[in-house]
C-alpha cells in the first residue's frame, strides 16, 4: 500500500544526521514506494534552505541529491489555504499542503515536532508512520 505524506523538515535534518533512526527509515519508504511525499515549491525551498545551514555541515551534493530524489517521488500540492495559527509561520505550509491533499485522498503530516500541529489522527510522527505502513 501506498501512503502520502507532507514531511516536515525536521524529520529531513534528522534523517541525515541518524541513520537507521525513525526520520531514516521514512526517507528508505520513499525511496522503496511506501510514501509518496506531497510537496511544493515553498517546502522545497525551505528544505533547502535548512539542510544548506553551516551549522549541520551537510555536503551541498548530498543535499541536492536527496532533494531531487523527493521530488523525483513526489506530487505536487499548491495550497489555497492560508492559516495562521502556528506559533512557527513556517510551519503553516506544511499543514496546508496535507489539508489540500485530504480533500481527495488520505495523506499525512509526518513530523518530529507533534506539538506544533493541531491534533489530529493524520499528524503524525515517524515512528507512527512507520507502524501504519508496516502493521497494516
Amino acid at each position: 500500500m501506498k501512503y502520502y505524506a507532507v514531511i516536515d523538515t525536521n524529520v529531513i535534518v534528522s534523517a541525515m544526521l541518524k541513520a537507521n533512526s525513525a526520520p531514516w527509515e521514512i526517507i528508505a519508504a520513499i525511496d522503496e514506494g511506501h510514501i509518496i511525499p506531497l510537496l511544493n515549491n515553498e517546502i522545497l525551498e525551505e528544505y533547502t534552505d535548512v539542510l544548506s545551514r553551516d551549522k549541520f555541515h551537510f555536503a551541498l551534493s548530498a543535499v541536492y541529491s536527496l532533494i531531487e530524489g523527493l521530488k523525483s517521488k513526489a506530487v505536487f500540492i499548491n495550497s489555497d489555504l492560508k492559516t495562521d495559527l502556528f506559533p512557527d509561520p513556517d510551519d503553516a505550509v506544511f499543514y496546508e499542503v496535507v489539508m489540500e491533499a485530504r480533500k481527495n485522498t488520505d495523506a499525512y503530516l509526518i513530523t518530529g515536532n507533534i506539538k506544533h500541529f493541531p491534533k489530529k489522527p493524520y499528524v503524525v510522527t515517524p515512528r507512527e508512520m512507520l507502524n501504519i505502513i508496516y502493521n497494516n
